[in-house]
């Protein structure tokens, strides 16, 4: 008998035991984090506040849906193509749209489709290839939100982002995607009207921009434009790598843009290849080390330019500038444009298998 009560103790505080040890996982009484929500810290991250609830992102879209348009670009009155855009500022008079330079290029006039669904004509004010950004502007009675610009310093790969356009036209007009940051700083070799090499620094993310998404904006949680969402990768392969310009990249020249100025970039003065392109250093009997992979070949120096008065001369391979390594003529221009007019930079090169550097003042591009 006595054995049997001493099971019987020895089992029910086995499972006094056991309920406490569990107690204590699942609730942690001793714990003193901060909680977040009605979840506690179980599900969600009590650090950063995170809160998950069924509704999603509506609040979000809701702040700045009516601020998105979709874009048409006539010409002769016949529609060319159409994109999208955001309305981000507004003064006594207009309403000012950001979109690509691509989506409004060639166009003789262009409407602008509101949420609504009113169509109003709008006037092109400026743009630049070689951001891809142009601005519209709409009278002010027509406008019925301004979307708020965020900031792309603190993002991370991973981090949640919507989007809102009109892919493939008038019958999917604000369709609304979303996705992750997938990768941030990546450089995209693209051409555009004066040249087939350009560089451009995106954000990669994987919320779906299909045609007539160009223009529109990409967003974070909050609802605050982050980017100008403008290509994307298509090959039968691929599946959702799409890139959108940095916001603060797409504001820095929107002053000269609404006045419908050209935006100044500085001139080298020198005709250039790049290293790879073999078949042309043949034809200018410009002959380099094979051990040479990467880099820009001086053709020719401009008379009067900056690089007249440096050492630079033909057959010279350019691999920097100012410490920021130069692969091609495209990477060349990429880090030249970030200069002004008047600014000096220091020029790394090699000529006879050694390197050399020189400095040049860079002069204003008349071009």
């Amino acid at each position: 008998m006595r054995s049997k009560l001493l099971n019987i103790f020895t089992i029910m505080i086995g499972i006094i035991a056991g309920s406490f040890i569990t107690y204590i996982i699942i609730a942690n009484p001793f714990d003193k984090k901060e909680t977040s929500g009605a979840l506690g810290c179980k599900y969600t991250s009590c650090t950063n506040k995170v809160i998950v609830d069924n509704t999603g992102i509506s609040a979000s879209v809701e702040k700045v849906y009516d601020a998105v348009v979709m874009i048409e670009n006539y010409k002769d009155k016949s529609l060319q193509g159409s994109g999208s855009g955001f309305i981000y500022k507004t003064d006594s008079k207009y309403g000012y749209i950001m979109t690509n330079q691509h989506v409004v290029e060639g166009s003789s006039s262009i409407k602008v489709r509101m949420s609504d669904g009113s169509k109003i004509d709008a006037n092109l004010l400026g743009g630049d290839e070689y951001l891809d950004i142009a601005i519209v502007s709409i009278p002010i009675k027509n406008v019925k939100a301004v979307a708020t610009i965020g900031k792309t310093e603190t993002l991370k790969q991973g981090d949640f982002v919507f989007t809102i356009g009109s892919p493939v036209g008038e019958e999917y007009y604000n369709t609304v995607t979303s996705g992750i940051i997938s990768g941030l700083n990546r450089k995209v070799t693209v051409s555009v009207a004066s040249t087939n090499d350009w560089i451009m620094d995106v954000i990669q993310v994987d919320a779906a921009i299909n045609p007539g998404n160009s223009g529109g904006p990409l967003l974070n949680s909050n609802g605050e434009v982050i980017g100008v969402n403008s290509l994307k990768l298509v090959d039968n392969q691929i599946e959702g790598i799409g890139f959108s310009i940095k916001i603060e990249d797409a504001m820095a020249h929107v002053d000269e843009l609404e006045k419908g100025k050209t935006i100044d970039r500085p001139l080298l003065g020198i005709n250039l290849i790049s290293v790879s392109e073999k078949n042309l250093l043949y034809k200018y009997d410009i002959k380099i080390d094979d051990s040479i992979e990467s880099g820009v070949v001086v053709v020719s120096v401009v008379d009067g330019s900056g690089a007249s008065k440096s050492d630079l001369k033909k057959g010279d391979v350019i691999t920097g500038i100012d410490g920021k390594k130069v692969t091609n003529s495209a990477y060349l221009k990429y880090i030249l444009y970030k200069y002004s007019a008047g600014d000096k930079i220091k020029i790394t090169y090699i000529r006879d298998g050694k390197e050399k550097s020189t400095s040049v003042t860079l002069t204003k591009n008349e071009g």
